[in-house]
């Protein structure tokens, strides 16, 4: 049976990608610091869930998924939807530090255990949820945009080291613009995108092994604005 590690299936993204999965045929592993609500989609189907809850801030990444890897067996894909960022105007330390420890600690040790796991093993998946965010700065939430920057330079560098490896391991980027979810925060949105058509979207490109991927694909179009715009133009939005 094919297998997966769902890491932030509490809610959101992460919970309708273990959803497609389990409906695909994959047995899940759904973590998320939320128990109630992991053990809510795991009796929704229980031969196809295994719950373990665990916040990835604790910094015990590494240990809970040996201990998850060993309950499944292996691992086919790994998924990492646990991310966050708030809108920081008055830029208050406390929050950019919280980001940085979720987008950036936790982000690192996570992926790079799933990445030496892969390169042992032989093969694997490992894709992650950034933010179309990570192309430029951003006045509203510095840090939310700058560790999404982190994230989309660490898995190109992984995608990289796969390929010198000459290793069938697929690393996933996907560049979220709006969706409508907790996520979504402050005005000025646009093109958001529903959840279900978003999650979708999400899981048709993890089939396909995309190295990145723009949800909605739209977003595309965005993200070249984004990287030709001068910066002395820029500055000023």
């Amino acid at each position: 049976m094919r297998t997966a590690v769902v890491i932030g299936a509490s809610s959101g993204m992460g919970r309708e990608i273990a959803i497609l999965l389990a409906q695909d045929g994959y047995k899940v592993a759904i973590t998320g610091r939320r128990c109630d609500l992991l053990e809510e989609l795991r009796s929704q189907n229980p031969d196809n869930y295994i719950v373990s809850c665990f916040d990835c801030t604790d910094m015990n990444n590494s240990e809970e998924l040996e201990a998850i890897k060993d309950k499944m067996g292996h691992i086919d894909l790994l998924f990492l939807s646990a991310g966050g960022g708030e809108i920081n105007k008055e830029l208050d330390f406390h929050i950019e530090n919280t980001t940085t420890e979720l987008n950036v600690t936790a982000f690192t040790q996570i992926v790079s255990w799933g990445f030496n796991y892969f390169k042992n093993r032989g093969k694997g998946h490992l894709a992650a949820i950034t933010s179309i965010a990570g192309l430029r700065g951003g006045r509203v939430a510095p840090a939310y945009n700058a560790t999404k920057a982190y994230q989309l330079h660490y898995l190109e560098g992984l995608r990289q080291r796969a390929k010198r490896l000459k290793l069938p391991i697929s690393i996933t980027d996907i560049r979220p613009g709006f969706v409508d979810t907790d996520m979504a925060k402050g005005g000025g949105k646009f093109w958001v995108v529903p959840l279900n058509k978003a999650s979708r979207q999400i899981y048709r490109d993890i089939r396909r092994k995309r190295d990145v991927a723009y949800v909605s694909r739209r977003w595309r179009l965005i993200a070249w604005v984004m990287k030709i715009l001068p910066t002395n133009i820029y500055k000023r939005l």
